[in-house]
């Protein structure tokens, strides 16, 4: 299979998923990286909308381990989204809507990006373990993090 031009210089979609908090923050400083493609930005609070206007923009439940129905919910909404927008590139900060976006974002052949959480110095989210045999790009913050097979650290990402 080659690539033509036109496939390659096309605007893809991508999917940009974060948790509100530090997640959407450490998102919204990648928005540089995004120029140029047809984005959409999902979290969980509504109140973020502002910041990415025009941009399409979804709010899903927000839901942690601890909530086993909002999680299953929280899933069921990235579902639905992934099969509307069917992203080229699925982008995320984590947490738990980042993972569910990656997982499903691959059934659909979306290429996906999981940025870990700056804030975690001492060892990977959780959200990150799970979704880093998921990826196709694993990236940290800390170089103390590195593991062959990712995830890896090109810098400071964020």
């Amino acid at each position: 299979m080659s690539l033509k031009t036109e496939d390659l210089n096309r605007k893809k979609r991508l999917l940009a998923v974060a948790s509100g908090g530090g997640h959407w923050i450490q998102l919204l400083r990648l928005r540089q990286a995004f120029e140029g493609h047809r984005i959409t930005y999902v979290t969980t609070l509504a109140g973020y909308r502002a910041q990415v206007e025009p941009n399409a923009f979804y709010v899903v439940r927000d839901a942690s381990r601890w909530d086993r129905i909002d999680l299953l919910i929280q899933a069921l909404e990235i579902l639905w989204l992934v099969v509307r927008i069917r992203p080229d590139v699925v982008v995320t900060t984590g947490a738990a809507p980042g993972y569910f976006a990656i997982r499903f974002g691959r059934w659909f052949g979306a290429g996906t990006v999981w940025i870990d959480s700056i804030a975690n110095v001492d060892e990977l989210s959780l959200s990150g373990q799970k979704a880093g045999k998921h990826v196709d790009l694993w990236l940290t913050q800390w170089p103390h993090l590195v593991k062959q097979g990712g995830p890896y650290c090109v810098g400071a990402v964020l």
